[in-house]
């Protein structure tokens, strides 16, 4: 079943369930050394490559018919059998594989997204946050503190989009996971807002149109309006219609430093103002608020950071766009004020079953 048809439990379960497992946590945490704790967080490290190691070989992929032993799996794979037993032995004690009596190893309950061809698959996003290039971005996390500037840029000698462009590896692996993230956050988004309500949806740096086929799937008497760099929206035609939407969506190539198309009911970006600093990321807002239609909405599909100490993904990912690039994930009173400054208001935070949230804002 495509991710956006899929039914997601109720938002309110799912902030219930996480805040039992905060309660957990924080319980766990009192139980144990504080030595320990700082033991296991700096060796954390070590799962992160362990998993990657098995999304590289596509080890998941390979037992998901049946279990195998190490020796199987490692002649699929080309990998050394005792190395191969070692790696899923320490990845069983995260319920990743499991292993029977007999040695052999299955996925266990944590395993399937890890398949290139889960419809749930993080595969791509590993490999991304695994890759050689990515560790040495977070290896020096300690500039980016120091200076509050981008280690990527320190290393590159260029901004992100710009590296991306000029390093075709991992553009590539860059590209394949933001791919993969929107695939994981539509179904959700879907799930937390009505947009049939709107006549036109743009989409502003909406890549090739994941997103938005999704959105007038679900909105079938809206039209929608896909905007980003001619170059990304090229190989937009094929994404809109297999998705059955074409005749319904206009391309528009540009940038939204420079203007957005005009006139839509709703405009939405995912993922794009926690790219930037607030100058630059007021330049975007004001340039819809100037395109936008009086009772229109803007509808920014962020990560929002919430108060407290509490776990969240967003405070992660703020180190994230620390390391990698010039924006940052932002607080609802954070998100309030840099909408205002572009003559918005904030007029309500919708939260979905996954990280992130809809940030609703119109007219001031």
């Amino acid at each position: 079943m495509p991710d956006s048809e899929r039914r997601m439990p109720p938002a309110r379960l799912v902030r219930v369930v996480n805040s039992v497992r905060g309660t957990l946590q924080k319980a766990a945490q009192r139980m144990v050394p504080a030595p320990v704790t700082l033991l296991e967080l700096i060796t954390g490290g070590w799962t992160a490559q362990a998993l990657y190691v098995a999304a590289k070989f596509d080890i998941a992929s390979v037992v998901a018919d049946g279990p195998r032993t190490a020796e199987e799996i490692a002649e699929r794979v080309g990998t050394n059998p005792d190395a191969t037993y070692r790696l899923l032995r320490a990845l069983a004690t995260h319920r990743i594989f499991t292993e029977d009596a007999q040695g052999r190893f299955a996925l266990g309950p944590a395993g399937d997204p890890l398949r290139k061809d889960s419809p749930d698959t993080v595969r791509d996003l590993i490999l991304m946050f695994g890759h050689p290039v990515h560790w040495e971005h977070w290896a020096n996390l300690d500039y980016s503190v120091e200076t509050g500037k981008p280690a990527l840029e320190k290393l590159r000698g260029m901004p992100l989009f710009e590296f991306i462009e000029n390093n075709k590896e991992f553009g590539t692996v860059f590209n394949r996971a933001m791919t993969s993230t929107s695939k994981m956050v539509t179904a959700p988004l879907l799930a937390a807002y009505d947009f049939s309500q709107f006549g036109v949806i743009a989409d502003v740096g909406g890549g090739h149109g994941q997103l938005l086929a999704a959105l007038l799937k679900q909105a079938p008497n809206s039209r929608g309006i896909l905007f980003d760099l001619e170059p990304v929206v090229a190989g937009a035609d094929a994404v809109l219609r297999e998705a059955g939407v074409a005749d319904r969506c206009t391309i528009v190539g540009g940038s939204f430093f420079e203007g957005v198309p005009k006139n839509a009911d709703a405009y939405v970006m995912k993922n794009i103002i926690h790219d930037w600093e607030d100058e630059k990321a007021k330049q975007i807002l004001k340039h819809i608020r100037d395109a936008m239609n009086p009772a229109g909405k803007v509808l920014l599909m962020e990560s929002v950071v919430p108060k407290g100490n509490a776990p969240h993904f967003s405070k992660w990912l703020d180190l994230e766009m620390l390391v990698q690039a010039t924006g940052k994930e932002r607080t609802e009173e954070q998100y309030r004020a840099l909408l205002a400054s572009a003559g918005l208001q904030l007029t309500r935070v919708v939260p979905t079953v996954g990280p992130g949230s809809i940030v609703e804002a119109e007219w001031a």
